[in-house]
């Protein structure tokens, strides 16, 4: 029951939102334990946080996912319990009771990290109203977040075809760190989903910013406003930046924003290269640029429960007109194809590169069919395949 007593307000960070800040160093990253780095979203420093806290007896929380796959926060005093927390999902976690138990642990003196998007750190922060030495805070650097529903509702259908879920996975590495999948494991293998994160139709819609919360269109949290100690992110770049820091398995990206965050890590666990927050900035566009609304969000979240199928209403929501697909798909051509005439005069390689594909054209070559509809990542996703082989002399 609502007193008026106005405390809501005075603790709101949509109304009184922090201070922008400056990070006090930047690294490039990886976990040295290879078995938790590829478990990771990333380069796995999440859990060397979570271990040095569980080692010095405190508590993590985090966010996981609960028996019916949905998104909420929890706690662990053990670092067996903290690996339900590694990896991303790409759904707005339920807080439920998590910063009131935050913030018992903490007046009873155990040390606490804290792990969450930008706007859930910078809310706990003002939830507790003071300053705490044994709190420890990590963020991470958010494109937004996906509405609850529109995961349910995804949810309900896909499992419809993939039951018996044992395990979801949004950021798969078994083909790549870059070329992350989606996936739905079923001890029955061949009714797991697995499937590029650029071809599911859930991720679709939330990289294109048509499934996330009004709110992340304009976030008060970012550039530094959450006041977390300690800031991580895909180092997106690294190969341009820091080659030798590239296997493709997961590079972290660290920002060190508190004296406090250099405690949060044992460092002898950690290949490191220092870097500029200008270099980050480059490539993780997020850390100062919120999301721009998608032109069909209206559409789609007008017709989200018509009861037809939400897999149906984003890839029609998605779809490009026409002109586009056919403008998208002769540019493809021109561009491979000027790759192998340009190298057939030169008599060097040259690659091109568009987008999600890349294009290398050897010398001593010559084509020796092209399909121009290859279905092998599916019929709605042909693309362009142009075979090369070495000619005859």
């Amino acid at each position: 029951m609502c007193i008026n007593c106005g405390l809501c307000e005075k603790v709101c960070h949509e109304l009184h939102s922090y201070e922008e800040r400056l990070p006090l160093e930047v690294y490039a990253a990886i976990n040295v334990d290879e078995k938790i780095r590829l478990k990771s979203s990333s380069g796995g420093i999440f859990y060397l946080m979570a271990e040095y806290t569980i080692n010095e007896g405190g508590i993590v929380f985090g966010a996981k996912f609960d028996s019916n796959w949905q998104v909420v926060f929890d706690y662990s005093e053990t670092l067996e319990g903290c690996k339900k927390f590694m990896g991303s999902k790409y759904v707005q976690a339920y807080i439920d009771s998590a910063f009131k138990n935050a913030e018992r642990f903490l007046k009873s003196g155990r040390k606490v990290l804290f792990s969450g998007t930008p706007c859930q750190i910078a809310a706990l922060h003002h939830f507790l109203r003071k300053e705490y030495s044994n709190l420890y805070t990590v963020d991470f650097v958010c494109h937004g977040v996906p509405s609850p529903k529109v995961w349910r509702l995804y949810l309900k259908e896909i499992m419809m075809k993939y039951n018996s879920i044992y395990n979801i996975d949004f950021r798969n590495k078994r083909k790549g760190w870059k070329n992350f999948h989606f996936v739905l494991e079923n001890k029955d293998v061949s009714q797991s989903l697995y499937v590029s994160h650029f071809e599911d139709s859930y991720m679709r819609a939330f990289l294109e910013n048509m499934s996330i919360r009004p709110s992340c269109y304009n976030c008060k949290a970012k550039q530094g406003r959450s006041h977390s100690d300690v800031t991580i992110a895909d180092f997106w770049g690294i190969r341009n930046e820091y080659p030798q820091m590239d296997d493709d398995k997961g590079t972290s990206l660290i920002l060190i924003n508190t004296p406090k965050g250099y405690e949060t890590f044992d460092w002898s666990k950690i290949k490191k290269v220092k870097t500029s927050y200008d270099v980050a900035l480059k490539y993780n566009f997020g850390l100062n640029v919120t999301a721009k609304p998608n032109k069909k969000r209206n559409l789609f979240f007008g017709n989200i429960d018509d009861d037809k199928s939400i897999i149906n209403l984003i890839d029609i929501c998605l779809k490009l007109p026409f002109k586009k697909r056919l403008w998208n798909f002769l540019s493809m051509c021109k561009m491979s194809l000027l790759c192998i005439f340009t190298n057939e005069k030169s008599g060097g390689a040259r690659c091109c590169k568009k987008k999600n594909s890349v294009f290398m054209a050897l010398p001593n070559t010559y084509i020796s069919d092209i399909t121009f509809r290859k279905k092998e990542y599916g019929w709605k996703n042909y693309g362009l395949e142009i075979t090369l082989s070495t000619k005859q002399k």
